[in-house]
């Protein structure tokens, strides 16, 4: 019953069975294929028991074009059904492409642990296998009984060695299952954590290279391809044993039962068509057990990939959107927030309650560690791990539909990520490019000019992450993109980190812009020089807010002797 319960709530099971119309008429033309299979047996029949003895051409004639009208129509069903099946896996994936992607990127949010570039390489493992030669095997297996019949009717010997012959097939793949599956499981594991270990050190080949870290990496990397290719190795050999076993009693078997046949025509008990007949139907019916064993390796795969996106989609599953498309006006209130983190006993926000009216621009400052970046995430809903709740405009942020609420987003990460395309796609945010909006955001952020120097302009393409541009440039064409299409919310995680002073000045343009648009801003900083632009400072200091007021009064707060804490420098700001 468990099991039960579990597959109707894992949504990938669910897409798998709503294909089961395409499946039912697989195997319907599954049967007709294999039932037409046996006209070849009956064909050697009519030849060596009719032919062979009248020495009738006419005969000879007749059964030949039924025969050809026979396979001709076995060999469409057979095509209609592999075509059936390649639609079904085209169905699979669309039904499923976008929730996995969903999923893998609410993954990535929340760090859990499900890796979303596998996850999408399982869905490509599964479609193929679903298209492949063990799931047309899969529905051929139940028409072995019908062959092992035909060979009774031959002769109860025949029929019994087909069933000897099959049973041996049968006791291979339990036996190649028992020995595959945990080395081929353990390959798996250990070529995705090879994989995710080059990409990660990939990303930050310039630090590597330039502190000479390279060969202490390749030495870690040469360890986990090592500990790879002996697992993967050792589940290759045990798959090369069981592939020349099965080649040996298949050989074997084949020879085995023309073997018998003859005994059996030497003392007159079947004739030499019958022989040949029984010879083939043995053949037909240790086929899908031969495939079921050669496949198994694929279907160990599939398994273990059905799994891990079941696992990721039953922990992420698709949230229901928000239904409020409202304008937003700015109004963000803070009601006994709490953030925590995995794997981490404190909280990282401790009971925030706080009102910033719209229009408000607040400066949020503290020392490293304090929650800055997390309430950062918080105030636009991208933390995932929260008690509490954020209102904007007095509704919480999860009620907002997330299409709608995004543009009138602004968010600077204190990471900058940007993507691969051009300098326009990344300021209008990959959507389409509203070149008024694009140079208006790129004006307020002082970057039109340097931007219309480079070769193409707007259309000058970055790079993976923007590894063409400087960290100043990238981080004021992030700024660029928070800014574009004038959102009404704004929050701004270092936004000065990386700029030099002309970059630092064009910053304090856009912010007394926004401020004097009457745009809601929170900006986080270690700059002091911030905080004249702002209507009110947040210092906060160990995931609570230790003073709240007007930037004077917290400076004064900030300042003022303490007997547990220096003086202000000693919370790292600086006054540029």
């Amino acid at each position: 019953m468990d099991a039960f319960l579990n597959f109707r709530r894992n949504p990938l099971a669910r897409v798998v069975w709503s294909l089961r119309r395409e499946f039912a008429f697989v195997g319907l033309l599954s049967m007709i294929a294999n039932l037409l299979m046996l006209s070849p047996t009956l064909y050697m029949l009519q030849i060596y028991d009719r032919v062979m003895v009248s020495h009738s051409e006419l005969t000879l004639l007749m059964i030949s074009l039924i025969i050809l009208f026979f396979l001709g129509l076995m060999a469409f069903a057979d095509w209609v059904r592999s075509r059936l099946l390649v639609r079904a896996g085209v169905q699979f994936d669309e039904a499923l492409n976008e929730r996995i992607f969903r999923a893998g990127f609410r993954a990535e949010l929340e760090q859990s642990g499900h890796d979303p570039g596998q996850a999408l390489n399982d869905l490509t493992n599964i479609r193929q296998f679903l298209t492949g030669n063990g799931t047309i095997a899969f529905f051929d297996a139940p028409w072995t009984p019908i062959y092992i019949a035909v060979s009774f009717l031959l002769h109860p010997l025949l029929g019994w060695l087909s069933i000897v012959f099959v049973a041996n097939l049968l006791v291979l793949a339990v036996i190649g299952q028992r020995l595959s599956a945990k080395p081929a499981e353990s390959a798996s594991k250990a070529e995705v954590e090879v994989n995710r270990y080059v990409f990660s050190k990939l990303r930050n080949s310039e630090v590597i290279e330039s502190m000479g870290m390279l060969g202490d990496l390749r030495r870690r990397w040469a360890a986990q391809q090592q500990r790879h290719l002996a697992l993967q190795s050792l589940a290759q050999a045990v798959n090369q044993r069981m592939g020349a076993v099965v080649k040996f009693i298949r050989y074997s078997q084949q020879s085995l039962s023309l073997g018998a046949g003859a005994l059996l025509a030497i003392q007159g008990e079947i004739t030499v068509g019958s022989m040949i007949a029984a010879n083939v139907l043995m053949s037909r019916a240790s086929q899908p057990i031969e495939v079921i064993v050669v496949t198994w390796p694929a279907f160990l795969s599939a398994h273990s990939a059905f799994r891990r996106i079941g696992s990721m989609l039953m922990a992420h599953p698709e949230e229901a959107p928000g239904h409020r498309r409202d304008p937003v006006v700015g109004e963000v209130i803070l009601e006994g927030l709490v953030a925590t983190a995995p794997k981490r006993e404190q909280p990282i926000l401790k009971g925030l309650e706080a009102k910033f009216p719209a229009g408000q621009v607040t400066a949020i400052i503290g020392p490293s560690g304090s929650g800055k970046s997390t309430l950062a995430r918080a105030l636009i809903g991208i933390w995932p791990h929260t008690e509490g709740q954020v209102l904007l405009d007095g509704h919480p942020l999860d009620s907002w539909d997330r299409a709608t609420l995004g543009p009138q987003i602004g968010y600077l990460p204190q990471d900058i990520e940007l993507f691969d395309g051009t300098i326009a796609e990344n300021i209008a945010r990959f959507g389409p490019v509203d070149s008024i909006h694009v140079i208006d955001a790129a004006r307020r952020t002082g970057m039109h000019d340097m931007i219309l120097r480079l070769p193409k302009g707007y259309d000058t393409p970055i790079g993976e992450a923007g590894s063409m541009l400087s960290g100043g440039q990238r981080q004021r064409i992030a700024l660029a993109r928070a800014l574009y299409g004038a959102p009404q919310l704004i929050v701004l995680d270092e936004p000065n980190s990386n700029l030099d002073d002309a970059g630092d000045a064009a910053l304090q343009r856009a912010i007394q812009d926004l401020k004097e648009r009457g745009r809601t801003l929170f900006v986080i900083s270690h700059r002091l020089n911030v905080l004249a632009l702002a209507h009110r400072v947040l210092l906060m200091d160990n995931g609570v807010i230790a003073a709240d007021g007007s930037p004077d009064a917290v400076l004064a707060t900030l300042h003022s002797p303490h007997p547990e804490q220096p003086p202000g420098p000693g919370l790292g700001y600086a006054h540029a």
